[in-house]
């Protein structure tokens, strides 16, 4: 855990005034607690895990349930509004703005996004259903993604229009792509 929390303040550029890496804290003590084999302890800690989440969401905005699966380095950029499923999963290096939702499609119906590395997640974009977002990809701000994304794409639209990225050569430059 405190390797993961020592990653989060580099990630968060080790400034206490960005309310992503309080959320970020509090995830991370809430998938700690589940290590704790006494059920007395365990039992305790969980109380406290409640309780600074909920007061993390109403500081920050910020709904990150500890059942997610969130990868290294995770960046909330601007907070509030945010929403994250239970059963979301997240991968390394991914970044999301203000008014990101990410869960499922129809209440009732298990299957939540599984987000891949590299991802950078728009202001107000919507993931939802069991899909999956390739790595490398990009999420336009106020996109709906209702299906799955390649790796090395772009969402954006409503309902979200998928395109590949393109790649830009500067003049004199070889491009050495590997297939």
């Amino acid at each position: 855990m405190f390797e993961l929390l020592r990653e989060d303040w580099d990630t968060y550029e080790r400034d206490i005034q960005r309310q992503g890496i309080w959320v970020m804290a509090v995830y991370r003590f809430g998938r700690w607690r589940y290590n704790i084999n006494n059920s007395l302890f365990r039992k305790f800690f969980s109380f406290v895990y409640r309780l600074l989440k909920i007061i993390s969401q109403i500081m920050t905005g910020i709904d990150l349930p500890c059942e997610a699966t969130v990868g290294r380095r995770f960046c909330i950029e601007h907070f509030g509004g945010i929403i994250i499923s239970g059963d979301a999963v997240i991968g390394d290096d991914v970044t999301i703005r203000n008014g990101v939702t990410i869960g499922l499609r129809r209440k009732g119906t298990r299957g939540a996004p599984i987000i891949g590395n590299r991802v950078d997640i728009g202001a107000g974009a919507v993931i939802l259903g069991n899909i999956r977002i390739g790595d490398d990809s990009a999420i336009g701000a106020n996109a709906v993604v209702l299906e799955d994304v390649p790796p090395n794409s772009i969402a954006v639209g409503v309902p979200a229009i998928i395109k590949p990225k393109k790649v830009v050569v500067k003049q004199n430059q070889e491009l050495n792509l590997a297939v």
